[in-house]
């Protein structure tokens, strides 16, 4: 059988630092990123693609905002939704000539994707998730003063706007995923997928926070019984120290370490915490299986046991 896999691209998979924040440039990079999704794909590796959104979220909300005097503002679960619409669209378009090019005639499909969470998530008393553009510490004080924002210094990169980032309980369309699996490449729970809460009548509401996309891989790896989780990142390994003198590149973690080095602080809260948090969690529901955590370009050398940090219950 087809080895299962569950990829979660990082942010410098779809927007390059260098060019400029526009739908055009991201394509271009989505380009290259789907290079390397494909030559998984010619592997053999059965998958699906979740993606952050949080920068592109962030400037949905903004051009919203400032259009208010010509047109409503769209919700903030309303302007998540059209995150997943665009990026998918740019993944399932480049990923599908990536595959053409390399004789692997294989349908891509983008699903937009709601996640039910707990409305009494303690994590709408706290903002922590990074959404938008990055700001100077005095544009950010503004920007706390006039639209009411919670803003933060995010690991040395600016300031920029949080949200809340409740945890995911359940994928609404995990049974449309499950029957498009053997199918299709499937781009679902994009930007963690749309935060909803489950009202006593059964409706469901969107909630203004952003789903941490390492979480939503997270759950989709458990429910679509995926033999391994691949958290794609900027760097090409885990490390302690990171950024000193004493830095320590980890080649495995175990749970018992990874929870160690939690405890002991070492893994940023907006960048790498989350990553490994979402990786114990697979391992610790699945002692068998691992999870992978690299950089996008090292990803096949990964799975081939290589490079990258491997995470596993012992």
């Amino acid at each position: 059988m087809p080895e299962r896999i569950v990829i979660a691209l990082g942010g410098n998979a779809l927007q390059s630092r260098d060019s400029a924040p526009t739908a055009e440039a991201q394509l271009e990079v989505v380009k290259r990123t789907s290079e390397f999704i494909a030559q998984i794909s010619q592997r053999g590796y059965e998958m699906a693609v979740v993606h952050g959104n949080g920068p592109q979220v962030g400037r949905i909300v903004l051009a919203s905002e400032t259009a208010k005097d010509v047109v409503p503002p769209m919700p903030f679960d309303v302007c998540g939704a059209m995150s997943q619409g665009y990026i998918g669209y740019h993944i399932q378009q480049a990923l599908k000539y990536a595959l053409n090019k390399r004789n692997r005639n294989y349908p891509v499909v983008s699903l937009t994707t709601q996640v039910v969470v707990d409305r009494r998530d303690p994590a709408f008393q706290t903002p922590t998730k990074p959404i938008g553009a990055f700001y100077t510490e005095a544009e950010a004080r503004q920007l706390e003063r006039e639209k009411g924002y919670t803003m933060k210094e995010d690991a040395g990169r600016g300031w920029r706007r949080v949200v809340p980032s409740p945890l995911p309980r359940r994928i609404v369309e995990i049974g449309a995923v499950r029957l498009l699996w053997d199918h299709a490449i499937v781009i679902t729970c994009g930007g963690g997928g749309v935060p909803v809460v489950e009202n006593p009548d059964g409706t469901l509401e969107g909630v203004a926070a952003v789903i941490d996309k390492d979480f939503a891989a997270e759950l989709l790896a458990e429910e679509v019984g995926a033999d391994a989780l691949l958290i794609l990142t900027e760097v090409e390994k885990v490390a302690i120290h990171f950024g000193q003198p004493g830095q320590q590149d980890l080649d495995h973690l175990s749970l018992a370490e990874a929870a160690r080095y939690v405890r002991e602080g070492h893994f940023g809260a907006g960048s790498m915490l989350p990553k490994v948090e979402a990786a114990m969690k697979f391992v610790r529901a699945n002692p068998g299986k691992k999870a992978i955590i690299t950089s996008l370009d090292k990803a096949l050398e990964a799975l081939d046991g290589k490079t990258g940090t491997v995470v596993t219950f012992a």
